[in-house]
């Protein structure tokens, strides 16, 4: 009778795989353009035996509580030092691990058309205080230029608007705030007929596939170097530039309890790299139309496929830490 159920409870615990199986929950912003990164990363975690949850998103303060507090295991878009503040807030090395980096020197910065800088000798933000040059970028009327900024919530926005107090330009500049890549569609369109613009960008993002800096627009230069709450900020580049955003390096972001817990997780988690140059290519084909959830996918094992040998590497890796 007992060997009968030793033989009964064998049963239902190989009848149950998903009791053997972690779900995995992830975070993100909800940019599309990221969707690639959580499909790469879900294909290997599903390597490893995990199971993916749906996508929570949020905003980036929200991601960093959620990841903390432990209702999503983890997001792959930290930027340190863009996102220090968050991670502090939400508990710092206490809650949470930053794996990797998944990408390094990714650059955010001010932006205007080429045309315009060429033909009016534009090459600071600081310009923005001559009356004849806010109202090139004006398109409200109201005589100071309109710069495309970062949606409310996000790290950038906070920098955006500590310098424009640091650099008194409130009463030269309107940021413009909403959502974010609609407003960037609308000023590729203005470009496109011949249209001055000015607006904030990062890499990696289809932006810049489409807005080629150098080409079609160029950076430009901050009077001096100022971030909110870091003494004596130093965002210039080797060559003497400054574009007011210190380099970023993306991390993933990953609940301390879970990696401690999944080893096989974190070790996949924290050797994952992707290069800046093929995550803008991505996202650009995303941009140009294969959005859909297949097409993104289709992108993400492409991306697999030419990266096998690394890729194979890492997940044995990683299986052979759990």
């Amino acid at each position: 009778m007992r060997m009968k159920l030793l033989l009964t409870m064998t049963a239902l615990i190989l009848a149950t795989p998903a009791a053997q199986a972690k779900t995995v929950h992830p975070i993100s912003s909800g940019q599309m353009g990221e969707r690639v990164i959580y499909d790469v990363i879900e294909a290997g975690l599903t390597e490893l035996g995990y199971e993916n949850s749906d996508m929570l998103t949020g905003s980036f303060p929200t991601i960093h509580l959620s990841v903390a507090q432990g209702d999503a295991d983890y997001t792959a878009v930290h930027w340190k030092p863009l996102h220090n503040q968050f991670f502090e807030q939400a508990g710092g090395d206490d809650k949470l691990l930053r794996a990797g980096p998944l990408y390094t020197k990714a650059m955010q910065g001010y932006f205007i058309d080429k045309a315009t800088a060429d033909a009016h000798h534009i090459t600071s933000l600081d310009q923005m205080k001559d009356p004849a040059i806010a109202a090139l970028f004006d398109t409200d009327g109201d005589g100071k230029a309109n710069l495309i900024g970062c949606n409310p919530g996000w790290g950038c926005e906070a920098v955006i608007e500590h310098q424009m107090g640091a650099y008194g330009l409130r009463d030269h500049i309107n940021v413009d705030k909403g959502e974010y890549f609609a407003l960037i569609a609308n000023a590729i369109e203005n470009y496109k007929h011949g249209k001055p613009i000015f607006y904030t960008a990062w890499a990696p993002e289809w932006t810049m596939s489409v807005l080629v800096p150098g080409k079609d627009v160029v950076f430009l230069n901050v009077p001096f170097s100022s971030l909110p709450d870091v003494k004596n900020a130093n965002t210039k580049w080797e060559d003497g530039r400054d574009p007011g955003f210190a380099y970023n390096d993306d991390y993933i972001l990953v609940n301390k309890k879970f990696a401690e817990a999944n080893p096989r997780a974190w070790t996949f988690l924290n050797g994952l790299r992707m290069p800046i140059e093929d995550l803008n290519a991505a996202m650009y084909r995303i941009n140009s139309g294969e959005n859909s959830a297949e097409q993104i996918d289709a992108i993400a094992k492409e991306w697999i496929a030419k990266h096998k040998s690394e890729w194979d590497a890492l997940i044995a890796k990683a299986q052979s830490a759990g």
